[in-house]
């Protein structure tokens, strides 16, 4: 594989086309918006920044892994001849399923469909396409260029042969992939969400405050950051959409959202992508946070 595409340029879509295009690959990143186009830019130059200040790479290596990336707000132009597909839309089951059909229609027939997705059901996508053994899922952690995991889903009807390739190509980037198959919520978030549930559901009850059940799991159980910290990380929107895929999927009341997470997702208290959550994220504090996952 040589030609990536990556669909999407937010969070996760920057971050996944920072570490191919760093690992030598040639990537095409495509949204609809040219504006998040050039934010994903901006911030891929900035995390190289930092890098470099940390003499991890040198300024020969942040222009190489820059020159590997082109943008295009147009899908069906942005996939023309390339190896692999990563879609890191939206976490939306619609939205993903519209895409694939899509890709499916423009992609040539040995092209690697992947998914970034973090709990929506690998086969379910694959089935909005012709070749549902050549779709995968390849999720990959936040900050993409820090965390070392990817979790490699199979879907049903996903073949050995793609597993294989993907496995390989992971271990390229640097990456430590572990295969899971494919059940809602996959491995990490099916441990991870109910964790945080949980931790909203102590604070919705009293019995302890936000930095107090943060202190708890950072000090008590070694965890980097609590786990209400965490979640504000990862978007509380994202949460709740995480649990309800859970939800719906195993039909058991332990997935369910607690209602202080509904009711603060309802209010747009999204955590640091809009300012606040469970935390209080100024400018400064938010960039300071940022600045910290690349230590």
């Amino acid at each position: 594989m040589q030609t990536i595409a990556v669909i999407g340029a937010g969070t996760m879509g920057n971050g996944i086309a920072h570490v191919f295009a760093q690992s030598g690959f040639q990537v095409n990143l495509i949204d609809i918006s040219q504006k998040s186009l050039d934010t994903a830019l901006a911030t891929i130059s900035k995390n190289l920044d930092r890098m470099v200040a940390k003499e991890k790479i040198n300024e020969t290596d942040k222009s190489a892994t820059l020159a590997n990336i082109t943008t295009n707000t147009i899908l069906v132009e942005g996939v023309k001849n390339v190896d692999l597909v990563v879609e890191a839309a939206t976490e939306n089951i619609e939205l993903k399923l519209a895409i694939f059909k899509e890709l499916d229609a423009a992609c040539g027939a040995t092209t690697i469909l992947a998914t970034n997705t973090s709990s929506i059901s690998i086969t379910q996508i694959a089935a909005a396409t012709n070749r549902p053994e050549m779709v995968i899922g390849m999720h990959f952690m936040n900050p993409v260029p820090i965390m070392k995991l990817v979790e490699i889903i199979r879907g049903y009807s996903t073949s050995n042969d793609t597993t294989k390739a993907i496995m390989e190509l992971a271990e390229k980037l640097g990456k430590t992939p572990t295969e899971v198959n494919d059940y809602p919520g996959f491995v990490a978030n099916r441990i991870l969400m109910p964790m945080i549930n949980e931790a909203i559901e102590t604070l919705y009850n009293g019995v302890a405050g936000v930095q107090e059940i943060d202190t708890v799991m950072r000090l008590g159980m070694a965890h980097p950051m609590g786990p209400l910290q965490l979640a504000d990380f990862i978007g509380l929107d994202v949460c709740l959409s995480i649990l309800n895929v859970m939800y719906e999927g195993f039909k058991n009341q332990k997935y369910a959202p607690c209602p202080l997470l509904v009711n603060m997702v309802r209010a747009k208290k999204l955590g640091i992508k809009s300012g606040e959550g469970f935390y209080d994220y100024s400018a400064s504090r938010k960039a300071e946070i940022v600045s910290e996952q690349f230590k």
